[in-house]
């Protein structure tokens, strides 16, 4: 008889487990959310993705005019919108003091908040580039530039998995790992099996030596005789007696 799996009463998804839990990219969010997809960037907070919508329109917008057909036909349509305006019959009075009594908080957003001419490509980040004497820059700092590049490498490996290579080289990245972790395993073992051995091999016991002022000195150094060389004495130095014949 077979083993039959439990599922009833629940979503089991895989692909949500194995993509964890990541960062808002947004700069001033933040929050911490699961993705459901990989390319997911930013959380489900609507305040957040209204936010992000406003900076990609402010980014679009940017491009647009920093071209002269882009600022030509923004200046053809600033010019219909005024004529557009003339032509339309003025308003009551009440309607002026109303308009006039509504919040600074209603205006056009593009013109309630300053931003630069050029500011950083990092969503809801309006700073102005960095200075780079060698290349352009793209952001404002390091924070922006490794926030985007942790997101467009999570990305790229995603889908880098996905074929034959890419899951050759996370086998040699798995196998690689799992390497470093063995040694160091190994190297704390063996660091733990020197600090047992030197805790529990006995110590030597030093006999402490107590020196007084009124003990006598001990001379220590070795006396030498001076040897006097007696020709008459030494044997070595008799002369030969001759042979005999």
């Amino acid at each position: 008889m077979r083993h039959v799996h439990l599922t009833a009463g629940r979503s089991v998804s895989t692909s949500r487990g194995r993509l964890g839990w990541r960062n808002c990219l947004r700069k001033e969010c933040g929050r911490r959310y699961q993705a459901r997809r990989y390319n997911r960037r930013y959380c489900r907070d609507p305040e957040c993705l209204r936010e992000v919508q406003r900076w990609h329109a402010a980014k679009r917008q940017q491009k647009c005019r920093s071209k002269p057909e882009g600022r030509q036909r923004h200046a053809e349509a600033e010019r219909q919108r005024r004529k557009q305006r003339a032509s339309q019959p003025q308003k009551p009075p009440e309607s002026q003091i109303a308009a006039t009594d509504t919040p600074a908080e209603a205006c056009a957003w593009s013109r309630s908040k300053k931003t630069s001419e050029i500011f950083c490509d990092r969503p809801g980040c309006y700073e102005p580039l960095r200075n780079s004497p060698r290349a352009p820059a793209s952001y404002c700092g390091d924070d922006c530039c490794a926030a985007m590049c942790q997101a467009r490498d999570r990305e790229r490996k995603w889908l880098r998995r996905k074929t034959q290579v890419g899951r050759f080289k996370r086998h040699l990245e798995y196998h690689a790992a799992w390497d470093s972790r063995s040694q160091d395993h190994v190297a704390s073992g063996v660091v733990a099996l020197r600090q047992s051995l030197a805790r529990s091999s006995p110590k030597a016991h030093t006999v402490p030596v107590y020196w007084c002022n009124s003990d006598p000195v001990i001379d220590l150094t070795i006396p030498t005789e001076a040897i006097s060389h007696d020709p008459q004495t030494d044997i070595r130095s008799r002369p030969r007696a001759p042979p005999t014949s």
